[in-house]
Order: structure tokens, then sequence, then C-alpha cells
């Protein structure tokens, strides 16, 4: 029909006229191959070195997260240290030793705190052996909850519970390392194994996904330690967790309980050295806040280096529009549209941009799967990895620069009046 026919010639002036403007875009690249390298190469740096300052920063922050993930991130630790301000007659240079009562009064009067567990240290060499299997490991006396405070996570049997505690039952509860080196392969549960010359019962067998060395501990209830080791009621440290609390909670708690201990020892406010608290979860806060400035950062100079590839994407588009004044006066003095000279400047503008963009994000992103698949994993520098959504945007927004970035000189070459430009030399 006259219609069909009308279609399909349409469609095929529309097709002609593409691939005249291909061919003219690709004939003006080869005619300036150098420029346009160099021109496409800045570009491509730019998105390259943002993707790779993305990925790293990303490890780093991974790495960090990872060695925070060993422990409870909210917890609070403190343990004794010496005074170093005389205070109500007593003298510097005393030592400050944590009690029973001050994980009492401490579980008791603090509000917020979630998990609490002290602990008491087993320092000597411990000689530990089943059958004819020995071995020296670290021996820790502790509440029940020193599992949510160490992740401890129970593989076979139980944790120490309120019931080992009251009756100060001989029992431990051993890591898989430990296991491994005193029964092999056979069970451990129900076993019975000497430390220094006292028999305890197995009654659970521990792992840590994220700490390997606590694989090679003992945890046995605190009252059992201090009754067989001579303790008294004497803790090495306390620590707790302080539930869902913010930022500021958590600092009000730890200053509630700092204000506690000093309180109870007699210890003047103003001495730090007499005990040693530490906040995970306000340190977890200032990584983090860290990690922010520096994501911020390595967004101004990635964005910065690509501005600085659009400007010269822009200027070279300036340049080639210059050359190209009479080739634009002859194209308008037979009869070419501004918006055909427009959109073909754009095009080429728009051709750089995306090509070494999409280039320089490839390129970027292998280089960090090579890092995360070959270079050796450090406690502080783990996979190292780029959000492909936050990559593709940035893709997108550099060819829309780069439109931009060739509208204005497309938008003078189409102001180019034929007369003047047949008279440019």
């Amino acid at each position: 029909s006259p219609c069909g026919r009308h279609d399909r010639k349409w469609k095929f002036i529309t097709m002609r006229f593409d691939l005249d403007i291909v061919y003219e875009i690709s004939n003006t690249f080869r005619m300036n191959k150098l420029r346009t390298f160099l021109t496409g190469f800045t570009v491509s740096w730019g998105i390259f070195m943002l993707i790779i300052l993305l990925g790293s920063g990303n490890g780093i922050e991974t790495g960090v997260k990872k060695e925070f993930e060993r422990d409870a991130v909210n917890s609070i630790r403190m343990r004794g240290g010496k005074s170093s301000i005389a205070h109500k007659g007593r003298k510097t240079g005393r030592i400050i030793e944590l009690k029973n009562d001050d994980y009492d009064d401490i579980k008791r009067s603090i509000n917020g705190v979630e998990y609490i567990s002290s602990r008491y240290y087993i320092w000597r060499n411990n000689s530990v052996s089943y059958n004819n299997e020995f071995g020296t490991f670290r021996i820790i006396g502790c509440h029940p909850d020193h599992k949510y405070l160490e992740k401890t996570v129970i593989i076979n049997g139980r944790m120490i519970n309120n019931i080992d505690m009251d009756h100060m039952r001989k029992i431990v509860v051993i890591g898989t390392q430990v296991k491994d080196h005193l029964f092999k392969k056979e069970e451990a549960i129900g076993k019975l194994i000497n430390i220094n010359n006292m028999m305890f019962k197995v009654v659970g067998v521990f792992t840590d996904v994220l700490d390997e060395r606590q694989e090679r501990m003992i945890y046995t209830p605190l009252s059992t330690a201090q009754q067989l080791f001579n303790a008294k009621n004497k803790v090495h440290s306390i620590m707790f967790t302080t539930g869902d609390s913010n930022l500021e909670e958590n600092k009000l708690i730890d200053e509630e309980t700092k204000n506690l201990i000093y309180r109870r020892h007699n210890i003047e406010k103003k001495d730090d050295s007499a005990l040693h608290i530490r906040s995970n979860f306000e340190v977890y806060k200032k990584y983090m806040n860290l990690f922010k400035n520096i994501r911020i950062f390595i967004w101004i100079i990635g964005i910065g280096t690509i501005i600085a590839g659009i400007v010269g994407v822009s200027n070279i588009m300036l340049i080639s529009v210059k050359e190209r004044t009479k080739e634009i006066g002859v194209r308008k003095a037979i009869g070419a549209k501004p918006g055909s000279i427009i959109s073909q400047i754009i095009l080429e503008s728009v051709f750089i941009t995306a090509f070494s963009g999409y280039t320089g994000l490839v390129l970027g992103v292998a280089v960090i799967e090579l890092i995360s698949a070959y270079i050796p994993s450090t406690p502080y520098f783990q996979n190292p990895s780029v959000d492909i959504k936050i990559a593709v945007a940035a893709l997108f927004l550099l060819i829309f620069s780069g439109s931009m970035a060739g509208y204005f000189p497309a938008k003078r070459a189409a102001n180019i009046k034929p007369i003047e430009a047949l008279k440019d030399e």
C-alpha cells in the first residue's frame, strides 16, 4: 500500500541518516587518533581510580569490622590498674584489684547492662592431659554469659551454667583445638581431663569462627577457678554488653560504671591509670565515622578526576568544532539543520565518555577482583569489593556529563553562519 511504502522509505532514510552520522563520527576519530585516545584515557583513568579507591576502602572497612566482630561490638571491658593520685589517705602506686562484689554491684545497679561476666585467668603453664596426650593451654574462669561476649559457638555439649557456678563444679568447656589435640577423633563430652593434677569433666566443645586463638582456651566456672586456684574473690577483668544502646547511652553507662568502681575502691576521679576501661562500641563508632569521612574523601578525589576528564572532553570538542568550521558551514549551506549538527557533536562526546568510562569501569572491577582472589587477606584488609550499583550509577553520571560537555561546543557549531564559515581559513 502507499502508506506501507512511505513507512519503509522513511525507515530507510532514517537508517541511512544514522549510518552517515556513525561514519562521520568514526572518521573524525580516525583523523585524530592520538587526541581521541588521550581524551578517552583521561576519562577512563578517572573512573578506574574511583573504582580502585572505593574497592580498597571497602576492603579496609570490612577488615576492621571483622576485627570488631571477634567480640561483642556493644561491650565494655575493665581491669584494675595502679593508682597514680593519692586519695583519702591512700598512697599512690596502690594496686586496684577487682572483686566479685564489683561484678554484683554492676549487675545490680547499672541500668542497660545486658550480658555480664567476670574473668579470672590461670596464667601459669597449665599442664593438661588425657590418657597419653599432653598439652599446655590457657584456662579462664568465667560466668555463663561469657559466651555472648566472646561469641563462643557451642558445637557439642553445653556451656557453663548457673548450677555449675553455685556448686563450684569441676567441669570445663574446651576449644576445638584443645579437643583435637587431646582427643583426636575420640568423643570428648563426658570424659575427664587432668589439669595441674586435678580432674575436670568435659561438658562442652566450642569454636570461634572469627578468632582461632580462642579455640585454644579452656573455660571453667569462675567460682571453681577461684576456689581451686586460691583466688578468693579476686577477678582479673569484668565485661558486659549494653544491649541496643546508642553511642550516647553507651557513654553514660561507661561513666556510671567507672564512678561506681571508683567509689568502691576509693579512687580519685581524675586517676585514669587506676582503672583501665574500654568501650568497644565507642571505638567501633569512631572507626565507622572515620570510614564515612574516608568514603567522602574518595568520592571527592574520584569525582574531581572524572570532572577533569569531562573538561578535557569539552575542550577537545571545542577544538574539533573550530577545526571543522568550514565543513559545518558547507553542511549548513546545503541544508543541514542545526539539530543534526548538535546531535553529531553531542554523540561524539557521549561516545568518548561512554566507551572510555565503561573501559575504566571494567578494568577497575577486574583489578579489585584479582586483588580479592590472589592477594592474601590481612587482619585489617579483607575482601575488597565495589557495589556494582554505585559503579553503574557513576558510569551513567559520566555519560550524562559527557553529553553536557558536548552540548556547549555543539551549540557553538550550530550558531555558525554559513557565509562566515566558508570564509574561515
